[in-house]
């Protein structure tokens, strides 16, 4: 029913184009990764073949392509991102059924098939090729660059061939020539008329039009594409490719690239030595954490089943709107300054009243987890306008790492330090991961991916330990977008897996054993990476849990071994219902069953900052009095 409406909705888009005369493509996602993008419902078997639906959706994409071709449409495009997986010979055999049996409704159109994201393994480009109905095939030819090599090999006559040389999902200037080049090697190959020069997958994934930048230098700026650049950089290259070259607009682009790549903005040597030293070692605490969490509890003295929040509470409006006047120089820095402390006090002091046991300052001189620490990191920059969809309505502005990464100056430090000095709680120091901070920003191009991580590791690592030399005795170093970054294609996992485990561990190798260590992960499916979690060796990983009905606790049923502290989240917020008691203690219990008493901390799913203080109070007062009738149980069955 959810597919039939999007598809009406898409037709209703369709519609006015057409009047307008202007011919549009529409887009809809193929019938065989509508399905192995889903998941079963709730209650559904794990047996479950979500395949066996082929058959019932197939007449709905017949329908919708019908009204489409009645509308006006010569072309479609179905999107099959799920090609580039590894599939097994079953899933294969789906797209070849899929589109016989769609071939006499899609009779009539030009039929695109896009992927991308990644190269296509060679079985599942023999079957993309194959398809029945399909005149045209799209490639990710900047994350894919393998894939030239099968459509130089065989590449089926006749047939388009979508060429994605403009890379969709970061915002750098292309590099035209080389584009250009690859494209006239792809013209021998599909033919001058079947070759069609595009982006490697949607412009949805990058910013929109640099034109609205008025901060950015303009250096930096000469160095970037957002979508509607990226347009422009792909209507160049077919006009290059068909004689009509654009040799000013060729010649800018080509000094652009030479003064990215020559600028002393990008190198730093200090810091690239010191990132390419970490390649060939390990780093790792010289103390088990069996034997650290010993130490921490006897400098720590917490109670058994230890409660904490992750990190954030609720950004108020009065919040924002100081944060607003301050960036805008409404307000002075003393002003600014103690505002800030006035809500971190209220927020120590609602915990205090709370009883829970590890406090956090609450993050109120926070806009973003990754923005705030982007802009007190060299090698960064930000756009006043460069939003982009994060999920649902929520929207992102990425940092921009466009040069080698440092730390000039402590960047928590005094708001912890002011923390800590208002209570004699244990404050948690609140970071963010060199992952997390790599994941969600626009990564740097010339350069791999792994040595940018390394670089941020060795800023983060001078935060934690300048953090600890102020007294700060837990430190919490959040890696939510650890998993968000796992290749699409299982053979690249573990090389993945080693380095951004490697940069968590870089942040924190240094640290004594009576320093805790914390991590946080949140809305992802954690359990087949949990050996690669388990190697990061954090002293307690608080993770989410109850959004998703509780599957993490499933690894350690089925016999995987857990010594570390771990919090499972105990309730979801990112609902404002408020959980009761009892929710919460059955919660911890069935944690129980599965974890030792001496590890399990008690937590929500993740930070509060999206919630009101009406939600907040009560969801944490419930889960402390939670925690407090387990420890009554089970110093009683003692």
């Amino acid at each position: 029913m959810l597919f039939s409406m999007k598809c009406c909705l898409l037709i209703c888009m369709f519609l006015p184009l057409v009047q307008l005369g202007i011919d549009t493509v529409p887009v809809l996602i193929g019938p065989v990764s509508y399905l192995l993008l889903s998941k079963p419902a709730k209650g559904v078997e794990k047996s479950f073949s979500l395949l066996s639906l082929l058959g019932s959706i197939l007449p709905i994409y017949k329908e919708v392509v019908a009204e489409l071709k009645a509308a006006g449409a010569s072309w479609i495009q179905f999107d099959e991102p799920t090609l580039v997986k590894d599939l097994d010979a079953h899933e294969l055999a789906a797209f070849s059924s899929a589109y016989a049996e769609l071939e006499s409704a899609v009779s009539g159109l030009n039929v695109l098939i896009e992927t991308y994201f990644a190269d296509i393994p060679a079985e599942s480009y023999k079957t993309l090729t194959s398809l029945s109905g399909v005149t045209a095939y799209g490639f990710d030819l900047i994350r894919g660059a393998k894939t030239l090599d099968l459509i130089r090999s065989s590449f089926p006559s006749g047939k388009y061939l979508f060429a994605g040389v403009v890379d969709g999902r970061n915002i750098w200037a292309d590099d035209l020539a080389a584009s250009l080049s690859t494209l006239q090697s792809l013209e021998v190959v599909a033919g001058k008329d079947k070759l069609v020069v595009s982006t490697s997958c949607s412009l949805m994934h990058t910013a929109v039009d640099l034109v609205n930048e008025t901060k950015l230098d303009d250096e930096i700026k000469s160095w970037l594409a957002f979508a509607a650049q990226k347009v422009v950089e792909v209507n160049a290259l077919a006009k290059a490719l068909a004689g009509q070259k654009d040799e000013a607009y060729f010649a800018a682009n080509a000094a652009a690239l030479a003064s990215r790549k020559s600028s002393p903005r990008v190198t730093n040597e200090e810091v690239q030595k010191a990132a390419a030293a970490l390649k060939g070692s390990d780093h790792r605490r010289a103390t088990n954490v069996s034997a650290r969490l010993d130490a921490q509890q006897k400098k720590l003295n917490l109670p058994i089943l230890p409660t904490t929040t992750i990190g954030s509470f609720p950004q108020t409006v009065e919040l924002r709107r100081v944060r607003r006047e301050y960036k805008a120089k409404k307000i002075s820095e003393e002003e600014y300054v103690s505002a800030i402390k006035e809500e971190i006090s209220k927020v120590v002091k609602i915990q205090e009243e709370l009883d829970i046991d590890v406090l956090v300052h609450g993050e109120p001189e926070r806009n973003d987890m990754v923005e705030y620490f982007g802009e007190q990191l060299s090698g960064f920059a930000f756009t006043a306008n460069g939003w982009v969809q994060s999920y649902g309505s929520r929207c992102v502005k990425p940092p921009i790492i466009y040069g080698d990464v440092s730390r000039p100056n402590p960047m928590t430090v005094f708001w912890s330090k002011t923390a800590q000095s208002m209570t004699s709680r244990p404050m948690k120091g609140m970071l963010t991961g060199p992952v997390t901070i790599l994941n969600w920003s626009f990564v740097r191009n010339d350069q791999p991916r792994f040595e940018t991580c390394y670089q941020i590791a060795l800023a983060i690592k001078k935060e934690v330990e300048d953090l600890e030399a102020a007294g700060i005795q837990v430190i919490q170093i959040d890696e939510a977008a650890l998993r968000e970054g796992l290749p699409l294609r299982k053979s690249e996992h573990a090389f993945y897996l080693d380095w951004a485990v490697h940069s968590f561990r870089i942040t924190n190798c240094g640290v004594q054993d009576t320093t805790q260590i914390h991590t946080h992960m949140c809305y992802s499916n954690f359990n087949d990476i949990i050996h690669s979690i388990i190697d990061m060796d954090a002293d307690v990983i608080t993770i989410e849990n109850s959004r998703s009905d509780e599957k993490l606790l499933s690894v350690f049923r089925e016999g995987v071994k857990y010594g570390a502290g771990i919090g499972p989240g105990v309730y979801d917020i990112h609902s404002p219902r408020i959980p009761t008691t009892e929710e919460i203690a059955d919660r911890i219990n069935k944690m129980l069953a599965v974890l030792d008493t001496n590890i399990l901390w008690v937590n929500p799913d993740c930070g509060l900052k999206t919630r009101k203080y009406t939600e907040v109070k009560p969801a944490l007062t419930n889960m402390v009095s939670a925690t407090k009738l387990i420890r009554t149980q089970l110093a009683s069955a003692k």
